[in-house]
């Protein structure tokens, strides 16, 4: 009953900062965040705060995960590359809200636990997940309906525009290490589409397109 209580707080909040399409709303609903923080801080989880998650890492604020599925505005069928898996728990809401994820995590631990969590949940048949370098993307699915990132990139991925199909969004944090613009860039025959959303803050992408250090 405590976390029946906790998630209708976290859905009136995300209500009040204009979060207002029903698919996302009730995905949040829906998808029980506390099995995605650490051991001993599922009280914390539906409040709107960013929580450790180890490994330098960290679950997404409510209204920043809402915020980014709600402007990627998935659809049941589509297939979404994830760039960075972290808890999995936006994996979990793309795939409630009907989408096939492909999600890659460069920590091998992180991965292994999400991958145990999402299909004890029951998103592990809507779920892939690959350890290794999500800034190169995942070639051997592509063309993505969409691809979001989890962590601040440094610089716009244009390299992975061809992994795009026709009609395609992706969206990015860009910026530097403590505070990005979430950006969306929009596949539209043979130019992309880009638009600025906001100042939001994200740890920092890691790999060949991302901070190195």
């Amino acid at each position: 009953m405590i976390f029946e209580k906790k998630i209708e707080e976290m859905i009136r909040r995300l209500e009040a900062k204009g979060i207002d399409n029903p698919r996302v709303l009730q995905a949040m609903r829906k998808v029980p965040r506390h099995y995605f923080v650490a051991p001993g801080m599922e009280l914390q989880a539906y409040d709107e705060k960013a929580l450790p998650i180890g490994f330098g890492q960290t679950i997404s604020h409510p209204y920043t995960v809402a915020l980014m599925t709600q402007i990627l505005n998935p659809k049941s069928g589509e297939r979404i590359l994830e760039i960075g898996t972290g808890s999995g728990y936006q994996a979990a809401i793309l795939s409630e809200m009907g989408a096939t994820v492909f999600s890659i995590e460069k920590v091998r631990d992180l991965a292994l636990r999400a991958e145990r969590r999402l299909k004890q949940l029951g998103y592990g048949y809507r779920v892939l997940i690959r350890i290794g370098d999500g800034s190169l993307g995942w070639a051997a699915h592509a063309p993505y309906d969409a691809i979001i990132f989890t962590a601040g990139a440094p610089n716009a991925p244009e390299h992975l525009f061809a992994q795009l199909d026709q009609g395609g969004r992706l969206l990015v944090p860009i910026g530097e290490k403590d505070e990005q613009i979430l950006t969306l860039f929009i596949k539209e025959q043979q130019k992309i589409v880009k638009k600025e959303i906001g100042k939001l803050r994200f740890v920092p992408l890691k790999g060949a397109h991302g901070w190195q250090s």
